[in-house]
């Protein structure tokens, strides 16, 4: 059964070049230590009809645009063995001297699959 991490976050808009640089390197840095698939998407269309909008729920401002990203796992102990790699290879690496967005507002959590996977 799959295992996904997923991460909800907002970056000022004016950041999104550099955050995407982030973003590339992590897909290489996760991938690199196997995992299955990773993916950062922008928010596009947040208006709903019902639910609450993901801008409403980060509390989201005006020059912001709302990340969705995940990355998923064999498993959840296949998750723990790439999580622990990436985490030494970003120890070793430079890492920007201010992060493109506020890491305060970023949620995140480990989610078993129910359908698909």
């Amino acid at each position: 059964m799959s295992y996904v991490d997923g991460y909800l976050l907002v970056v000022p808009t004016k950041k999104l070049k550099a955050y995407k640089k982030l973003a590339q390197w992590g897909e290489r840095t996760w991938r690199k230590h196997g995992a299955l698939d990773y993916k950062e998407c922008v928010s596009d269309d947040t208006k709903t009809p019902c639910g609450m909008p993901f801008p409403k729920v980060m509390n989201g401002k005006r020059g912001e645009t709302v990340v969705f990203a995940y990355v998923v796992f064999k498993s959840k102990a296949h998750r723990d063995k790439v999580n622990a790699k990436v985490m030494q290879e970003m120890a070793k690496s430079p890492m920007p001297k201010e992060m493109p967005f506020d890491m305060q507002r970023m949620v995140y959590g480990g989610f078993k699959v129910l359908v698909g996977g």
